[in-house]
């Protein structure tokens, strides 16, 4: 197990966002994925903003269906609005 948890971690940085993904394992061996996004407050100062979804790996399968759907609306609204 590795710090936190964690077994793998990706980070996409985004413009302002950084996005993480993190698989974790939980203390009865579960694996989850840990999706964070972080921004910085405005102002300058070295506060950040973190929000948190987790998913645990029995729900991964819909999740990533009904991840698609939203992903797949958006394409058609996109192509719809050009």
């Amino acid at each position: 197990m590795g710090i936190r948890g964690e077994v793998f971690s990706s980070r996409l940085e985004a413009g302002d966002r950084t996005y993480f993904f993190n698989v974790k394992e939980n203390v009865y061996g579960d694996l989850f994925l840990n999706i964070v996004e972080s921004k910085g407050v405005e102002g300058g100062s070295d506060k950040f903003i973190r929000q948190s979804i987790v998913v645990y790996q029995e729900d991964l399968g819909e999740f990533i269906k009904e991840f698609q759907k939203s992903l797949d609306f958006i394409k058609q609204s996109r192509t719809k609005t050009q």
